[in-house]
């Protein structure tokens, strides 16, 4: 079994990586950490050269060992949510967990969701982890 986790580095992305470790150490699954490096101007979370976003993506990998997952890293160029979807194929996963930043209205009408896209689009399950703890997980209906 593969569990994808697109991660962006937001302030989201540690619980995500912890729920994701957690998941894939729980069911023996291999879990694999994809960053997607998008066009045009970078977010404000976006790594500043290749030398701190390996630093980071390293920091990642590290904490989802530790939590008992077997681990993969990749980052690749491109649209996100189309990257994630095509990465979820490729490889193949069995599941992507990604997480959600709670945009709504507006934001979302204009700028889009990679998430919204995602869960949309993939061929196989996708879990949508909104922000908060991770120790803090409830089952929704």
């Amino acid at each position: 079994m593969t569990i994808l986790c697109p991660i962006d580095f937001s302030a989201a992305t540690e619980a995500l990586v912890t729920y994701s470790a957690a998941l894939a150490a729980g069911t023996g699954a291999t879990l694999r950490l994809l960053h997607v490096l998008e066009p045009g101007p970078a977010a404000a979370t976006a790594p500043v050269n290749d030398v701190e976003l390996a630093r980071r993506l390293a920091r990642h990998h590290e904490a989802a060992q530790q939590a008992g997952a077997q681990v993969t890293t990749a980052v690749i160029q491109g649209n996100a949510a189309q990257e994630i979807v095509a990465e979820a194929r490729r490889y193949p996963a069995d599941i992507i967990v990604i997480g959600a930043h709670g945009q709504t209205g507006l934001t979302r009408f204009l700028m889009g969701s990679t998430a919204e896209t995602v869960v949309r689009t993939a061929s196989c399950v996708t879990l949508l982890v909104k922000p908060g703890s991770p120790n803090a997980y409830r089952q929704s209906a």
